[in-house]
């Protein structure tokens, strides 16, 4: 499910890093008194009263100034556009102002619910100065202090209020899978083999993709829905503000997704940013499945393949449950196994195994290796069910959760897998207390 998308924009020096601080309830955003400290969009995600949202901070919207300037501002209006929700913030400090009144004809604009805070109202006399906002015709101003955490519970119920209706209709019968990877790795090539038209856009450039474009298929019988995403750079590596406007497109991607294809590119290697892109997906707990394309640009021996899988191996630790597909995009070798493979890790992420067989599983695993011992204390493990799936998540009930050192949480995974294959998904351990 997407998640909507709520932007703080506004003039420099209003505190909108310390408001999306308090949203998040985190020192993310740096936070100082003089205008201009946040010069580039902040994303996180954020949740109130059980409804979770993806949150922007921006830079302070000026028109005056050199370059720098223009860039701020260029990047809030990108912030503008991908927002469901928009919240003006000005303060009373300085009370109304032209450079208010310049962004709040910039948000007229946008057809979008724009919710007016005014800021740094941290008592009552300043709550009562508010009124003069009025005249920036976008509704009742709400009287907030961002420092002080006041008047934050009814800005969030206001924002939650404007949320859109979910529009994802997606049916349980679709399998959703995502194709990530950093630029000009042949995404775009894979989707369109796959889908066996020109659905997307392919150049011998970085950054062709500047969205997400989702479609459907039908291969052996089964609804497939694929998202190719833009090429995720790494956030100090993103110049073009189209490229940046991708990132969040394609983290949405991934969270809509059953499965994860991602992409390296055999002809240039593995590289610090795949790593960066794998660790997205494996921390949303996706299956994984990685592809390495351009496998027809190497000169290859009998033990090529085995080689790159063990350097992938190396580099990869923690996706060691990911299955590798050599493929080229090109001349579409292998790429026909890549519905199945989908198809496959899907069924696995959704594996449900009954109580008494993992408890069985778990009587095995203990006479195979000892529980161990910390501190003068062993840990005791006592019976072990499964709560949820994609990915698949086991409680294990024990005497006390921090004996579960993490090679044994390890080896109940390796053997979880070794029984019940679970290839291409993570699978989690929550260690509990034994009532």
């Amino acid at each position: 499910m997407v998640l909507p998308v709520v932007a703080i924009v506004g003039r420099p020096n209003v505190g909108k890093s310390t408001l999306f601080n308090r949203i998040i309830n985190q020192r993310l955003a740096i936070v100082e008194d003089k205008p201009g400290v946040t010069r580039d969009r902040n994303y996180a995600q954020a949740e109130w009263m059980g409804h979770k949202f993806d949150l922007i901070d921006t830079g302070g919207i000026t028109w005056e100034g050199g370059k720098i300037e223009e860039e701020i501002r260029a990047q809030a209006e990108i912030a503008i556009e991908e927002a469901d929700v928009i919240v003006m913030l000005t303060s009373v400090v300085n009370h109304m102002t032209d450079l208010d009144e310049r962004v709040a004809h910039l948000l007229y604009r946008t057809k979008k619910p724009v919710i007016l805070a005014v800021n740094k109202a941290d008592n009552p006399e300043q709550r009562n100065d508010i009124y003069d906002f009025y005249s920036l015709g976008l509704g009742d101003p709400i009287p907030v202090s961002s420092s002080h955490g006041t008047g934050i519970g009814d800005l969030l119920d206001e924002i939650v209020n404007n949320f859109p209706e979910d529009k994802d209709t997606q049916s349980e019968d679709v399998i959703s899978f995502s194709v990530i990877g950093r630029p000009n790795v042949g995404k775009s090539s894979i989707v369109n083999k796959l889908l066996g038209e020109d659905r997307v856009i392919v150049a011998n450039e970085e950054g062709t993709t500047r969205d997400a474009v989702d479609t459907p298929f039908t291969k052996n019988g089964v609804k497939y829905k694929v998202v190719d995403t833009a090429g995720i750079r790494r956030r100090g590596k993103v110049y073009e503000k189209t490229e940046k406007y991708s990132v969040l497109r394609a983290m949405s991607a991934i969270e809509r997704s059953d499965v994860v294809l991602l992409v390296l590119d055999a002809s240039t290697g593995i590289r610090e940013q795949d790593k960066h892109v794998a660790g997205y997906a494996h921390e949303a707990g996706r299956g994984i499945i990685i592809v390495v394309n351009k496998w027809d640009l190497l000169k290859k021996n009998s033990t090529s393949a085995k080689e790159f899988e063990r350097e992938i191996r190396a580099e990869f630790q923690y996706l060691d449950y990911a299955p590798i597909l050599f493929v080229s995009a090109k001349t579409g070798q292998r790429l026909d196994q890549i519905p199945t493979l989908v198809k496959e890790v899907y069924d696995n992420q959704n594996q449900r195994i009954q109580s008494s067989v993992l408890n069985d599983l778990l009587l095995e695993a203990s006479k195979l290796v000892p529980t161990p011992m910390v501190k003068g204390k062993r840990l005791r493990v006592y019976y072990m069910t499964q709560v949820s799936t994609n990915p698949p998540t086991f409680v294990v009930f024990v005497n006390d959760p921090e004996l579960m050192h993490f090679s044994y949480e390890r080896f109940l995974i390796n053997q979880l897998r070794q029984n019940f294959d679970f290839k291409g998904t993570p699978i989690k351990i929550i260690p509990r207390k034994r009532k």
